[in-house]
């Protein structure tokens, strides 16, 4: 380490927990962040001050107004130029800490790409909205032996639990399958900044302990915190279960697929689409599009204004269809202005 870092991480070193030899372990790793909106915003930044020395951030989405409430990283222009999450992230990372390597993912994690986005990691964060995700991540973190640390927040309510494959259970021994009913979103419910951010806070203290080579020391709880009422719970995590698909019977169901089906967005008016890959020159499709409405594009994506819809088109063929849930409909604007 030289006198440059030592200085810039003194107060982490001088905590007893940690020390020099834990920072240079943090210098030495590879965290990967999965979902950059409000916990995972808040997990790059953190992650990056404390000069954890290499960062891949993954997300699909785009900034928007709404997101600068609770998103950290963010800004106003940000929002105004419509950037992919993952690089206004990583923009912004590079403004705080030049030390660390970043590198930005405009992506959604499939099974198709999951083990070129996360191979070779030392931990994954989990900042996604959805279980169909979390549970690829589960695969993948249990098939490989990476620890992985789960989370999610919305309301005033959130909870975080770290999984160590081949010591503690995995997330499909605690939800053998997805909650069922509907479920609180931050579209329907709401979710204070706050509740993300001490949220974020846990799974990132619980990362940086087994990057600093103290995993047996991480508490195998269930934390739940309601940052309203003040009430905060610790359970411990129930035993993995011989019979588990995943971690006891090695059966990696979610990353057998190859491209996910459509998908209507948590807490958002929108479906994702992205059926198959299929590059797409933005444009030439800017180009058509002018004659039927308003068309914005940058490097990483070009939006399509048609209301009461709006569409976000990327490279790969991935779109984001804002102003309804309905698959169906969806699928059917993606065919009609951008093609099958």
């Amino acid at each position: 380490m030289d006198d440059a870092a030592r200085e810039r991480y003194s107060r982490q070193i001088l905590f007893a927990g940690l020390g020099e030899e834990g920072q240079r372990r943090l210098m030495a790793s590879r965290a990967a962040v999965v979902g950059c909106g409000a916990l995972g915003s808040f997990h790059a930044g953190a992650l990056a001050r404390a000069g954890v020395g290499r960062l891949t951030l993954i997300d699909r989405d785009y900034v928007e107004s709404s997101n600068l409430q609770r998103q950290w990283l963010y800004t106003e222009a940000d929002a105004a130029e419509s950037l992919p999450k993952a690089v206004a992230a990583a923009r912004r990372i590079g403004e705080i800490n030049a030390m660390v390597a970043v590198k930005a993912e405009v992506a959604d994690l499939t099974p198709a790409n999951i083990d070129d986005l996360l191979g070779g990691v030392d931990i994954i964060l989990d900042g996604t909205d959805n279980f169909e995700a979390r549970y690829l991540m589960n695969d993948f973190a249990v098939k490989h032996g990476i620890p992985w640390i789960y989370g999610a927040a919305v309301g005033s309510y959130g909870l975080a639990m770290p999984i160590v494959p081949g010591e503690t259970c995995c997330l499909k021994c605690v939800y053998p399958e997805p909650p069922s009913g509907a479920q609180p979103t931050c579209e329907t419910a709401g979710v204070l900044n706050t509740v993300t951010a001490v949220i974020a806070s846990w799974q990132v203290s619980l990362a940086y302990r087994i990057l600093a080579g103290q995993t047996a020391e991480v508490a195998r709880t269930i934390t739940t915190m309601d940052v309203w009422t003040g009430a905060i719970r610790q359970i411990a995590q129930p035993q993995r279960q011989p019979d588990c698909p995943a971690c006891g019977l090695r059966q990696f169901d979610h990353l057998e697929g190859k491209r996910r089906a459509p998908i209507s967005l948590c807490g958002r008016n929108a479906v994702q689409i992205h059926e198959r890959a299929r590059p797409l020159d933005l444009a030439g499709l800017e180009a058509r599009l002018n004659r039927l409405g308003a068309v914005r594009r940058n490097e990483f994506a070009l939006r399509f204004f048609l209301p009461p819809h709006e569409m976000t088109i990327f490279p790969d063929g991935r779109a984001i269809i804002k102003g309804t849930t309905d698959i169906g409909l969806a699928r059917s604007l993606y065919a009609r202005y951008v093609g099958n």
